[in-house]
């Protein structure tokens, strides 16, 4: 029995002010005067039930909470969870959780805004609605915030804007217009832009950066059949796209080009470890971009030679050196990598030896620098051979057949049938459609290695052959031009065929790989003069050679495919100086374009005098094997008369200048003759220099004027080739190469610019605007743009000791003869102990002179094969 003293027990539920999910029904009862809480209870449950509406986007108990009369009494918009997060926030947090709901979400939003909620106010760690409505809400959320009181500078605990927010180092994927917005909003209020906006665009740019890198050595990879190995972890600097020449090596201090005379900048080694470094570091070594690590080593080894030995060891090291380069890109003369690897290799070479005025003046008497420029032209023709061999492949049907004119194939020619032409059409076709099984990256394959350039027409057939009547084939080739269908016209060099753009993609490709492979900039423009000059000589002898090129359509046909020719050299940002080797080619088409129409002796008279590059002879055979089309003028017999008087007037100066040649050339030979003598009989006189002459002398200072920023590249002049007295032109002439006079530009690299647009540029036929943009950058552009690298091309690598030790896999033992005993000196090849802590090591040269050993005697005249030190006993050096 309970006691009296207690009341009746009330054993009814106490109602839960913190509902999982609360509804309107449940919050009615117990917000009701007969519910019997207390307002401090109410109170509680109206701010949890609206953090719960917030939560989950629950627009209709929001809507009845702010509308319900019994709860507005208890509503607080301004109440906070634990992590001072607003009711506002709590609703943006929920985006994209349930994105079936997130429209209701926002109307959340909207709603506590218009009853009064305070958008800008900020949690503990400084976060306002609009740093988290940045990463989560669509943009009209973001944009309904700023408009309602939400500053876009509002900054987190650290510092942070929603701005940063959203591009801390990049842009958050998918927030690209929340970005704009944010940046747009803020610039309208006179932001100018942060600290760590300035980061994340200076990041994006190298990010841009390092996708076009990517993109254009994959292209170049793909048109060239390069190995990913070649490019390694290429990275171009920053610097390297800038135009401003503060960034350049131009002054740096003669002790860089002159190092201190201590064992720091040495390598020491032994005749007997030689040929073992020449695999290592040359033979064996792995061709990679702007890797000038072998050119480092063997710079190094030398300054050991010159400076501790004899001239005895830097002869041994320098022809031992020369031979195994040779070996290497002659064994290996079809890989494009390998060749540029050894010309930049050789080129850093000859720059640190020639720039280093402790061992240059023994250099120079012993020859080294000559034999090192005899490699560097060695290398150079390699190069020039391995684009001939690939442009021979496409000339033909890239510039000779590609036909940019509307029905060219519908000329008709003077006694030719015209009812068997569709049969030659479909057989030419035929013929000239290339298997794809056989391409390679869309192009031919590279055909093997001839040590000559590919096939011209021979200089035999400068002799006149008689008209023979045509063949079947003539014939089929004659007629198929009847009922052929004509092919689109070209809007102006809208569309481009295929061979016209194998072409200009296998240029552009091969000279982004002289840029980014840092090839010396007067190198390039001398390789892509010669390769100009070789491609002006096969065109003008297949022209002047092959009867179905000699008639008018096909000279407008081929000029205007030069044009494209001419915009590429354009483009790429080279000096006009090249384009000049297309002069005879030219003023052939021209020639073929006019000679039907010269029916005045005056105007035959006019003609030949605007032509200064082609000779009487190639007019002669022009006229003579030239195609008349239906109805096309000819000249008359007084000019044909004319022309032939000329023919024979030039046939007898050639005969003169011949005999004047073959006198000069003998009386060059008995002055050699006659030095030789006076040099065996005098050791110290040396030959005069060959660049002694004025033209060798004008031709280096034009070179040299590459480099004087106050000069304009288009001042540059290539080398004038020989005259041509007979027919053909002589492509397999070379034009000299040159060196700087400076030797320390030898470390100079070209710009970047024209390589950072590789996809624009493999396109030969830009539009107008952009041609025009192109030319304005590139041809007015001023001066030559490269850069001086002197610096980075003496970076040692820890790898490059790594090259020249990883062959010692035992001590070394080096003889080392006395008078009266014999013992042997062993060097470990690991330190005999860890404890170096009172070790010193002196790397001063003990007896030194400050300029190195001078060589005073004149090298012997041993050819390379002469016996070497190698192998023979040797008296170590005490150091």
């Amino acid at each position: 029995m309970l006691p009296a003293s207690l009341g009746p027990l009330d054993f009814s539920l106490e109602p839960d002010l913190h509902p999982l999910y609360p509804t309107s029904s449940y919050l009615s009862q117990l917000l009701s005067p007969d519910s019997g809480l207390a307002p401090s209870q109410k109170t509680e449950l109206v701010s949890h039930s609206l953090s719960r509406a917030c939560v989950f986007g629950d627009l209709s108990l929001l809507q009845y909470l702010l509308s319900d009369h019994q709860a507005q009494s208890y509503i607080d918009l301004s109440i906070r969870e634990e992590d001072g997060l607003s009711l506002i926030s709590l609703a943006i947090l929920g985006f994209g959780s349930e994105s079936e709901r997130d429209v209701e979400r926002e109307e959340c939003i909207r709603l506590l805004i218009a009853q009064g909620a305070d958008p800008g106010s900020a949690d503990k760690a400084g976060w306002t609605a609009l740093h988290h409505a940045a990463v989560l809400c669509p943009p009209t959320l973001v944009s309904h915030l700023m408009t309602h009181g939400c500053s876009p500078f509002a900054e987190t605990r650290r510092r942070l804007t929603p701005l940063d927010i959203v591009t801390a180092h990049t842009v958050l994927p998918g927030r690209d217009d929340i970005a704009l917005l944010l940046e747009e909003a803020m610039r309208s209020q006179g932001w100018m832009g942060g600290r760590v906006e300035e980061k994340r665009r200076a990041l994006n740019e190298k990010l841009k950066h390092k996708a076009r890198q990517r993109s254009v050595r994959e292209d170049v990879s793909k048109v060239l059949g390069l190995q990913n190995q070649w490019w390694g972890s290429y990275e171009e600097d920053d610097s390297s796209l800038s135009d401003d020449p503060d960034g350049d090596d131009d002054g740096v201090d003669e002790a860089l080009y002159t190092p201190p005379l201590d064992f720091t900048s040495m390598l020491a080694w032994s005749p007997q470890e030689l040929s073992h470094i020449f695999d290592s570091v040359i033979r064996t070594s792995h061709a990679s971009v702007r890797n000038s690590q072998p050119a480092i080593t063997l710079y190094l080894m030398a300054r050991f030679a010159c400076l501790t030995c004899d001239q005895t060891w830097l002869e041994d090291l320098i022809l031992g050196a020369t031979d195994a380069i040779e070996e290497k890109f002659f064994n290996r003369s079809e890989d494009i990598t390998c060749l540029m690897f050894c010309l930049y290799n050789a080129t850093v070479w000859l720059h640190l030896m020639q720039c280093d005025n402790s061992i240059n003046e023994g250099c120079e008497m012993l020859g080294s620098f000559e034999l090192l420029e005899q490699v560097i032209n060695s290398v150079f023709v390699f190069i020039i051979r391995y684009a001939e061999r690939r442009i021979d492949q496409l000339l033909d049907a890239a510039l000779l057949d590609n036909s940019p004119m509307p029905n060219s194939d519908s000329v008709q020619f003077e006694s030719e049938w015209s009812f068997l032409r569709p049969f030659s059409a479909k057989k030419k076709s035929a013929t000239n459609t290339p298997d794809p099984r056989k391409l390679k990256n869309g192009i031919p394959s590279s055909p093997p290695f001839l040590p000559t350039r590919p096939p011209s027409p021979s200089l035999s057939l400068h002799s006149q052959t008689p008209l023979t009547p045509k063949g079947l084939s003539s014939l089929r080739q004659t007629l198929s031009r009847a009922k052929t269908p004509s092919t689109p016209a070209y809007a102006v060099f809208s569309e481009v065929s295929q061979g016209l753009r194998d072409l200009t993609s296998f240029l552009t490709a091969l000279h982004t790989l002289l840029t980014l492979s840092d090839i010396n900039p007067v190198l390039i423009i001398q390789f892509w003069s010669q390769v100009m000059y070789w491609t002006s000589c096969e065109i003008f002898n297949r022209i002047l050679t092959r009867k179905k090129y000699l008639c008018r359509s096909k000279a407008v046909q081929i000029g205007m495919n030069l044009v494209v020719l001419e915009e590429w050299v354009e483009d790429m940002g080279l000096p006009r100086g090249i384009v000049s080797h297309l002069t005879p080619v030219k003023d052939l088409l021209h020639w073929l374009r006019c000679l039907s129409s010269i029916t005045d002796f005056s105007d035959l008279v006019a003609t030949i005098q605007t032509m200064k590059s082609i000779n009487p002879l190639q007019m002669r055979r022009a006229v003579r094997d030239y195609k008349y089309e239906v109805n096309e003028g000819r000249m008359t017999d007084e000019c044909i008369q004319y022309l032939t008087q000329l023919q024979k007037d030039w046939e007898r100066h050639r005969v003169k200048l011949g005999v004047e040649a073959m006198r000069k050339e003998m009386g060059e030979r008995e002055r050699e003759r006659e030095l030789d003598d006076s040099i065996a009989s005098e050791a110290n006189t040396r030959p005069p220099s060959v660049n002694a002459s004025s033209e060798t002398s004008a031709a280096q200072n034009s070179i040299d004027m590459l480099f004087d920023r106050s000069h304009s590249q288009s001042e540059w002049e290539s080398a004038k080739p020989v005259q041509v007295l007979g027919e053909l032109l002589d492509s397999r002439h070379m034009l000299p190469l040159f060196l700087p006079s400076d030797p320390r530009m030898l470390s100079a690299t070209p710009a970047k610019l024209a390589v950072t647009k590789y996809s624009e540029q493999a396109n030969p036929r830009p539009s107008a605007n952009a041609r025009s943009s192109s030319r304005a950058s590139t041809v007015d552009g001023g001066a030559m743009k490269w850069r001086c690298r002197s610096r980075n091309v003496r970076n040692v690598k820890f790898e490059t000791l790594r090259w020249v030790d990883r062959f010692r896999t035992k001590p070394q033992t080096f003889p080392r003869p006395v008078p009266g005993e014999e013992y042997e000196e062993t060097y470990p090849s690991t330190p005999l102990s860890d404890d170096v802590g009172d070790l010193h090591i002196d790397t001063n040269v003990p007896h030194a002179v400050p300029h190195g050993t001078p060589l005073t005697k004149r090298p012997s005249a041993r050819s390379r094969g002469r016996l070497s030190i190698v192998g023979e006993p040797v008296i170590a050096i005490s150091l």
